[in-house]
């Protein structure tokens, strides 16, 4: 998926990308992934992107089976109040939503995206859950990639981020930890490090195969160097009592900044760059507190 996404740039072309992959509780792991793309999409052209809307089964039965099996929400509501997105009598993901005849992106959040009743040329599926038939239409289909759905026929949620507030709320997901509660009685003066280790994280089995062959769990793109600014000699330094002669016989500590001046001395073409332009073509050697072509 990733490289569909940054490769072949089914979106257009990619400027940067964050992703984070979790795993429920009963050990299925799902990627949340962020991605910000050079020539951003126009409202106009959400809809050849984004669907929220069923498929038409006659001219595609496999994007339309995708769909109704993977990108319906529920049922919750009054035809299910015991599902476990109700809260106080009410569903916290909004559903079911309402009809909308165009998609509309001027809102704070994620855009309002198309969803045709049956009487402006909607459709509607029949959809057996659990044993039972349930009548859905577009008001129930979570937004998804045409494209994307077809060839991993999975589920796969895609949203357009236009605001502030949709990009805190991926990143939330990207950046968060593991979710734990657990109380117990026991001895103030006793405290086991490894048994409060062990009860804060949940690890499944697939989760821990995934960590012994090191595959890749976070991965932001490209990746940020942080540089120091400082004024002349007002640049921070850290000691102990114990090392607090040594930064005095050593002089004063080379930083980002006060090596990219001394840098700019001695390389001509270093001379041409910005400070925030060196590490395209410099790296910072730690030891040394010097860059490296």
């Amino acid at each position: 998926m990733l490289r569909l996404l940054t490769k072949d740039s089914v979106f257009g072309e990619a400027q940067s990308y964050i992703y984070s992959i979790e795993w429920q509780k009963r050990g299925l792991p799902h990627i949340h992934i962020l991605l910000w793309l050079k020539d951003k999409l126009r409202p106009a052209d959400i809809d050849s992107v984004i669907s929220a809307e069923i498929p038409d089964k006659e001219s595609d039965p496999g994007l339309y089976d995708v769909v109704t099996k993977t990108m319906m929400h529920g049922p919750c509501g009054r035809l299910n109040p015991k599902q476990s997105c109700m809260k106080d009598g009410r569903c916290t993901k909004n559903y079911p939503r309402s009809f909308v005849k165009e998609t509309q992106s001027g809102h704070d959040g994620y855009p309002l995206y198309r969803r045709c009743s049956a009487s402006s040329g909607g459709r509607e599926a029949n959809v057996y859950i659990r044993g039972q038939e349930f009548t859905f239409d577009n008001r129930w289909v979570i937004p998804y990639c045409p494209l994307l759905s077809s060839i991993f026929e999975a589920h796969i949620n895609v949203e357009y981020c236009h605001s502030v507030k949709s990009i805190k709320y991926v990143l939330k997901y990207i950046n968060k930890g593991s979710d734990y509660a657990a109380f117990g009685v026991e001895d103030a003066d006793r405290f086991d490090e490894v048994q409060h280790y062990q009860m804060g994280r949940y690890i499944s089995s697939n989760e821990a195969v995934w960590r012994i062959l090191d595959f890749p769990v976070h991965e932001r793109y490209p990746s940020v160097m942080h540089h120091n600014v400082h004024l002349e000699n007002g640049k921070r330094v850290y000691f102990t009592a114990a090392n607090a002669a040594e930064h005095v016989r050593q002089g004063r500590p080379q930083t980002k900044l006060s090596a990219f001046f001394e840098l700019c001395q001695n390389d001509q073409f270093a001379a041409t760059l910005l400070y925030c332009d060196v590490p395209s073509y410099y790296t910072w050697h730690e030891p040394s507190k010097t860059f490296n072509r």
